[in-house]
């Protein structure tokens, strides 16, 4: 357990919510995975337990097992829907580890052999590129 306490007033409370829009690929009763506003790749995806959880020094074995396994499928989701020679898998753990946004969640990223990551630029994806890869990923959903 960490010190620190749960904000529940971090973005991916809030679109768990309801409060806030997202491109929303799936949801089970412990899961939802939305598109990542700033994606370092086509396709990038997070997976977010809805239990409020900081991250994984807090998270209950339950919740990590259901995050661990959605993102093990949607993993092989995104490589097929964007034809992509791997997958980078990321998950940060407070300001040390690279966490910017307090609720657990995990990075899934088609790769191509060759290409970097974008960088972290803070800068949007348009709307409609967001909608076109949710699509592309929705289009692959079979469980």
């Amino acid at each position: 357990m960490t010190d620190a306490v749960y904000d529940d007033t971090n973005i991916f409370a809030k679109i768990l919510r309801g409060e806030l829009p997202c491109q929303k690929v799936y949801e089970d009763d412990e899961t939802m995975v939305i598109m990542d506003i700033m994606p370092r790749a086509d396709g990038h995806c997070l997976v977010l337990p809805k239990k409020p959880m900081r991250n994984i020094f807090d998270a209950d074995d339950a919740s990590l097992a259901a995050v661990s396994a959605i993102t093990a499928k949607m993993a092989r989701i995104v490589k097929d829907a964007f034809q992509a020679d791997g997958v980078t898998i990321q998950q940060f753990n407070e300001p040390a580890g690279g966490q910017v946004v307090f609720h657990l969640h995990v990075h899934v990223m088609p790769r191509m052999n060759g290409v970097a990551l974008r960088p972290h630029t803070g800068d949007m994806e348009t709307p409609e590129n967001l909608s076109e890869n949710a699509d592309k990923i929705r289009a692959k959903l079979n469980f």
